[in-house]
């Protein structure tokens, strides 16, 4: 168990690395938001970071 802990630790630090890579901080900023708001089940954070994320794709 403790290896499947670690490897969905490195696919999330990977998956960070590469918004960050792409969007920059304000990638991660959205990300973050989305993230925090679904495990809180705050909607309104949860939109916020997503409306981030899909701004930034669209450009």
């Amino acid at each position: 168990m403790p290896a499947f802990a670690l490897v969905i630790a490195l696919v999330v630090i990977g998956f960070e690395r590469l918004v960050e890579f792409h969007f920059g901080a304000v990638g991660v900023v959205g990300l973050v938001m989305l993230s925090v708001g679904v495990k809180a089940k705050n909607v309104t954070c949860s939109c916020i970071g997503a409306a981030v994320l899909a701004t930034l794709l669209a450009q």
